[in-house]
């Protein structure tokens, strides 16, 4: 019997561990996500019309990493968001073998636009914690996904 409580009482640890937790915070992201920025516009995609804002045209491969996609993820939603007019591509001056990623003008309003509910977003998610708590919070947050996998 004592065995069976051992067993189960790490069964249920495992369901209260980061992948359950992360999983959560995800769905609660997304719920408020769609509620309240949407315009039918992921987060990915947002992230990417904002390092164009930011930082203006560059090589689909430096987007992706700054964006943090892998090249199978990248590729179809900069079709997305070209189809829908908020990127352009061009071909590199420099060399003509690179397409250039740049935002239009459409894009780049639509960024501006939902950066606010962006941030409200971000702010509705960190609300039980104190102002030390948020930055203690983020800064593991960016440790923990910057940390190398082999």
């Amino acid at each position: 019997m004592a065995e069976e409580n051992a067993e189960a009482g790490a069964v249920l640890a495992a369901i209260e561990g980061i992948g359950p937790l992360a999983r959560r915070l995800n769905q609660a992201h997304t719920r408020l996500w769609y509620d309240q920025v949407h315009q039918d516009l992921t987060g990915p995609q947002f992230t990417v019309l904002s390092l164009l804002h930011a930082h203006g045209a560059m090589d689909q491969g430096t987007l992706g990493a700054l964006a943090h996609l892998d090249k199978s993820t990248a590729a179809p939603l900069l079709d997305r968001l070209r189809r829908r007019g908020l990127v352009e591509f061009a071909q590199d001056e420099a060399d003509r073998r690179r397409k250039l990623v740049s935002v239009t003008d459409e894009g780049r309003s639509l960024a501006e636009a939902l950066a606010p509910a962006v941030m409200s977003v971000g702010e509705q998610l960190l609300d039980p914690l104190s102002p030390e708590e948020r930055e203690v919070f983020l800064g593991l947050l960016r440790r923990t996904v910057r940390q190398p996998r082999d």
